[in-house]
């Protein structure tokens, strides 16, 4: 079972003025009618995947609930950072909290604001 980690930190000032700190890029549909983080998500689900984790900052959490719920993802977890550390703090963060649930986790670390056109080809990549 693969465990789609999903990184959704980032303060919103690259993409400025669209993207500001209470609502940044990943949040935003700016590819397709969803947002970057809900194409990130319904990317890494289905057969062969755990229920996501999304990690971010207290700000953007029930923003994030409602966006996954929108899409038909009930079952996902979200892990707050109380300070924005960057990516390796949340990676082991990631690591530690799967590891405790099921020692032999393989986790898939993905930045919730990338767009991949060839979903197919994103899948056979991961399996």
């Amino acid at each position: 079972m693969i465990h789609p980690i999903i990184l959704s930190g980032g303060s919103g000032t690259r993409l400025w003025p669209l993207s500001r700190a209470l609502y940044p890029k990943q949040l935003q549909p700016l590819v397709t009618d969803h947002s970057v983080l809900q194409d990130t998500v319904r990317r890494a689900s289905g057969p062969g995947f755990a229920a996501p984790t999304v990690i971010c900052n207290e700000d953007h959490r029930f923003i994030i609930a409602e966006q996954l719920r929108a899409i038909a993802i009930e079952d996902f977890e979200i892990v707050l950072e109380p300070e924005a550390r960057n990516t390796a703090a949340a990676v082991a963060v990631a690591a530690i909290t799967t590891i405790r649930v099921n020692p032999d986790a393989i986790l898939l670390i993905l930045p919730s604001d990338h767009s991949i056109a060839d979903d197919e080809g994103f899948a056979a990549i991961v399996a």
